[in-house]
């Protein structure tokens, strides 16, 4: 659910109370001064996934400031990183001062004094986020507050375009999911800082978790190549076949198992959508990566106890929801579950 704050429909000198107000509910209490006369309209919108918070925010100039009695009187400690979309910011924290543009993205903690300028209209996304769900030592974090990272090049782009893009699906994003994809945003985010600090240790828990996550995305974007095996995801990686296959050994299920699950589901869910289309069941399997339509029957009767015609056809005849057939529960032997990081 959005939830939308607004100063547009309020007269200009009306607009500064009301935004100050939208901008400490939103974030986290913060002293808010407009630098224009006549203020600009702003707005706020704002999901919520999990603990994390993501905000659209636009406006017009003005300063913004934590400050030590804000600290005093709620305590909360929070961390706000921000992706600058237009116009540019001066953030100062822990005695640095860093110039933000389009493009860049900085992080804030709210438990330390800091402030924020902008001196024209602005967009940019936030998300903020308890600071306890950030596993990276205090020591590290306070090195990197009020820092411009590009998110052009290297491992800030990753995480920059993974924050990107998990604030544009946010709106559409289930509970669970959204839960999911935040804590691997904040996984991104602790492997780009312990980088930047000098403790990038590739076997790390957190580090492990947010590259098989990669490795996932990138495994799911290509399954309709028949191609797709583990040197080549391995090299897409910047890694040896060898490490490729130990990140699915936690997992329990080889590199091929993952891939085979997620190309039959995908054709078991098309299935039940394509009869009307008149697409032929060999056309969903060459959809999804198989290129052999006797090899993908065989996979898809040992994986669901039915072959992927029978499916169909229950799906044409039943009366369920759309996404199993009526007899699913007594039919379907599911694959190997696959426990996610």
């Amino acid at each position: 659910m959005s939830v939308v704050l607004s100063t547009a429909s309020l007269p200009a000198a009306d607009r500064g109370e009301r935004w100050h107000h939208a901008v400490s509910r939103t974030f986290i209490p913060l002293d808010v001064r407009l630098l224009e006369d006549d203020p600009s309209p702003g707005s706020i919108v704002s999901h919520r996934l999990g603990s994390l918070g993501v905000s659209q925010v636009q406006a017009g100039p003005q300063v913004v400031t934590r400050s030590r009695r804000l600290i005093a009187q709620d305590g909360k400690e929070f961390l706000i990183l921000t992706l600058q979309r237009r116009g540019g910011a001066l953030k100062e924290q822990d005695g640095r001062e860093a110039r933000i543009g389009p493009g860049d993205f900085s992080l804030s903690d709210s438990s330390r004094m800091f402030r924020k300028k902008v001196q024209d209209a602005f967009r940019f996304t936030s998300f903020h986020f308890p600071r306890e769900d950030l596993r990276v030592r205090d020591e590290d974090l306070r090195a990197l507050t009020a820092t411009a990272f590009s998110a052009r090049e290297g491992s800030a782009a990753l995480v920059g375009s993974y924050f990107a893009r998990l604030a544009r699906e946010a709106a559409r994003l289930d509970p669970f999911a959204g839960r999911q994809f935040a804590a691997t945003a904040l996984d991104l985010l602790a492997l780009l800082i312990n980088e930047r600090s000098g403790r990038f240790t590739p076997q790390a828990p957190e580090t492990a978790a947010a590259t098989l996550v990669r490795v996932k995305d990138h495994i799911s974007r290509h399954l309709a190549d028949p191609g797709l095996a583990p040197p080549q995801i391995a090299a897409a990686h910047f890694m040896s076949v060898r490490y490729l296959h130990k990140l699915f050994e936690s997992e329990g299920v080889t590199v091929g198992e993952w891939i085979r699950t997620q190309r039959l589901e995908r054709c078991r869910r098309d299935l039940l959508r394509s009869p009307a289309q008149g697409t032929a069941v060999a056309a969903v399997a060459r959809r999804w990566g198989f290129t052999s339509p006797s090899h993908f029957s065989r996979a898809f009767r040992a994986a669901y106890g039915t072959t992927p015609r029978e499916w169909r056809l229950h799906g044409l005849s039943g009366s369920g929801d759309g996404d199993e057939g009526p007899d699913a529960g007594k039919r379907e032997r599911p694959c190997r579950p696959v426990r996610r990081p």
